[in-house]
């Protein structure tokens, strides 16, 4: 299994400067940074990111986004969004010093990708996308809008591994290690004991300051020229069928894998579905 090593970065929002940490696996000449959804931190891909590192003989990057996991948090929660999110990532692509990455990206992370990938001169060689697209329905932004944002105390980490069973049912059939594994990468130890979930609830602020409407980024989707595959749970309430088969039909005309046991969002840790993004960024 590849090593990693901790790093980090400084980003700047327009209330100062801020830690962007990240995990950075194994050290071949080839670069892909894999980007976590909404509530998320980059050791969610621990088990992508150390196949990818030995199989492709990658050096793999997984981000915490501001405000999650050892990334720092925002003075002000109204700069959370995605101006800031693509700035940081900027920041993060001229620390890594390469030309060229591939992109996974969860949810969130994916559409990140979408954004950057869809710049002029992007970075951005190839991408995967899972479980987000072009057009997010409405009700699924409120079931997320119901639980982003919250702030619950736990007394120990079973505690934290039932909230998240609950909470991230979508991710998948993942293992009783994957979920413990999960609750003791989500959550911080207090000093008093306890633990909170890794995130600053101020990342909810876009939830309470608009109206949550369908989110429709098909004037994107053209733009983007370079090789995608699209992975989507079966039963996904945020990447709807019909979607995901429209972006196999236009712009990029991506590649969809579909996770016959999974919700939003795949946890692209099991055999499969890591094997769907290895082959797909093997044939680059």
């Amino acid at each position: 299994m590849s090593s990693f090593v901790d790093k980090s970065c400084q980003g700047l929002s327009a209330t100062g400067f801020h830690r962007l940490a990240y995990r950075e696996w194994g050290t071949g000449e080839r670069t892909i940074v894999c980007a976590h959804g909404l509530t998320r931190n980059g050791r969610d891909f621990d088990v992508l990111a150390a196949d990818l590192a030995d199989s492709l003989k990658a050096r793999v990057i997984c981000p915490d986004v501001v405000g999650r996991g050892r990334s720092g948090r925002l003075a002000n929660p109204d700069n959370y969004g995605y101006p800031q999110y693509l700035a940081d990532m900027a920041v993060l692509l001229a620390r890594l010093d390469v030309e060229q990455v591939d992109w996974v990206g969860t949810s969130m992370g994916g559409l990140i990708g979408m954004m950057l990938a869809a710049q002029p001169g992007s970075p951005i060689r190839r991408l995967v996308i899972n479980d987000v697209g072009p057009f997010i329905p409405k009700q699924a932004l409120e079931r997320i809008g119901d639980y982003v944002g919250l702030d619950p105390f736990f007394a120990d980490l079973a505690a934290v591994e039932v909230y998240l069973r609950g909470h991230y049912a979508g991710f998948g059939a993942l293992t009783d290690a994957q979920w413990r594994h999960m609750a003791e990468t989500s959550s911080d130890a207090q000093p008093d004991g306890g633990y909170r979930l890794a995130y600053d609830p101020g990342i909810a602020r876009i939830f309470q300051i608009s109206a949550v409407n369908d989110v429709d980024l098909w004037p994107l989707w053209p733009l983007i020229r370079q090789p995608v595959l699209v992975v989507r749970g079966a039963r996904s309430d945020l990447l709807l069928a019909d979607t995901a088969e429209r972006m196999t039909q236009e712009g990029p005309r991506a590649s969809l894998y579909t996770v016959p046991d999974a919700g939003h969002a795949p946890a692209l840790m099991a055999a499969d579905q890591v094997a769907a993004v290895r082959d797909f960024l093997a044939h680059g």
